[in-house]
């Protein structure tokens, strides 16, 4: 397959990554200490999208190592997932959903990655035994969805994929299966130049209704190559969903985000979440947008969608659970609510926080919600 002959052209090292950018030398040893800590992957169809002259530069920001990185603040696990791990790689938050970490690869190590502790590092929190995990969900009848992520879903070698359709096709508690994936995103001819995958997966379509949830955070990623990757989806009757992740230097600005939505919407890719970047070590000292600040760009995003467009939500994954960002209340506090909760008797329940102009997550504050 012609893709597969792209592995060789992806830029790893810190000599690929000078050369590519036409660096000096001297910034080899920069770039070396931060992969050595947090590996680089990036595809020579995403680099292609980076303007090189633009020292700010959204595209390169989620893609080429910053020092910031290297900044300790934060926490590897923002959400909680060790503690609702149930089973070796499956996790069990929300009672109807269960995640499935595949595979610790990605096409493109994402620079904002809330998985930072093991893309492209440890497999010990992968699932390794298809069948276990798929035990595990025919266990728990009340598991009505299950979400095949990583790393990458859609990096898994095809003969994987199939073992998890074939598998979660053949529980009837399941309405459907989903895929988290950016590959069309960061390497759309994964998808379109694999023939072999698209029949897969059209094969399963039929049997249990498939969904890619994928992740778009700039308009100049929607290309042609991104369409056509989604398009090929789409054809084979695979319904694409977009995660968006407000990231300061690179979609926070409600024209920015604006345009994205419409390009979304525009490609028939419902728009379905807009989340606050976690502040994940590695990532938060540099990525995170104030919540005050984020919930205006959001707001005024939305203003210029049309009804589809409007219907995105903004919210943040917590260790409690999915949290939708409202709005402003009375003077110093914002209003939130549990669109997901790990405990059901706190699931829709609104509240307020008090909060200054610098917050960008909920952590302590919860403890005095009203």
């Amino acid at each position: 397959m012609e893709w597969q002959k792209e592995f060789k052209n992806f830029i790893t090292t810190a000599e690929q990554l000078c050369d590519a950018l036409k660096l000096p030398d001297t910034e080899r040893d920069k770039y070396r200490r931060i992969i050595s800590q947090y590996p680089m992957m990036i595809t020579p169809y995403y680099f292609s999208l980076i303007d090189i002259n633009d020292p700010e530069d959204p595209i390169a920001k989620m893609c080429i190592p910053s020092e910031e990185e290297l900044l300790q603040e934060g926490s590897f696990d923002t959400s909680g997932e060790s503690e609702n791990t149930k089973w070796e790689g499956v996790q069990h938050k929300y009672r109807q959903t269960a995640l499935i970490l595949s595979t610790n690869v990605c096409a493109m190590y994402c620079r904002h990655c809330f998985r930072k502790r093991l893309v492209g590092l440890s497999d010990a929190e992968l699932n390794k035994k298809v069948d276990e995990a798929a035990e595990y969900v025919k266990a728990h009848p009340e598991i009505t969805n299950v979400l095949i992520t990583g790393g990458d879903a859609l990096m898994n070698p095809n003969v994987i994929i199939e073992r998890y359709l074939k598998e979660f096709s053949a529980n009837e508690n399941l309405d459907f299966i989903r895929f988290g994936s950016r590959v069309p995103v960061t390497f759309p001819q994964r998808i379109y130049e694999d023939e072999e995958l698209l029949e897969l997966l059209s094969q399963y379509a039929v049997v249990k209704p498939l969904y890619v949830i994928t992740q778009f955070n700039h308009p100049r990623e929607i290309t042609k190559e991104s369409i056509r990757a989604v398009k090929a989806l789409q054809s084979r009757g695979i319904q694409v969903r977009n995660q968006t992740v407000l990231l300061h230097g690179v979609n926070d600005d409600p024209e920015v985000l604006g345009e994205l939505l419409r390009g979304l919407t525009r490609m028939e890719v419902v728009p379905y979440y807009i989340f606050q970047c976690r502040p994940v070590t590695g990532v938060k000292g540099h990525f995170q947008v104030p919540l005050r600040k984020g919930v205006k760009i959001v707001d005024e995003a939305k203003a210029l969608q049309n009804g589809i467009g409007k219907s995105v939500r903004y919210a943040m994954s917590h260790p409690l659970g999915k949290i939708e960002i409202l709005g402003e209340a009375e003077e110093g506090k914002m209003l939130f609510k549990f669109h997901q909760n790990k405990y059901p008797e706190d699931r829709s329940r609104i509240f307020s926080v008090e909060i200054d102009d610098e917050v960008t997550w909920l952590d302590d504050e919860l403890s005095s919600r009203k």
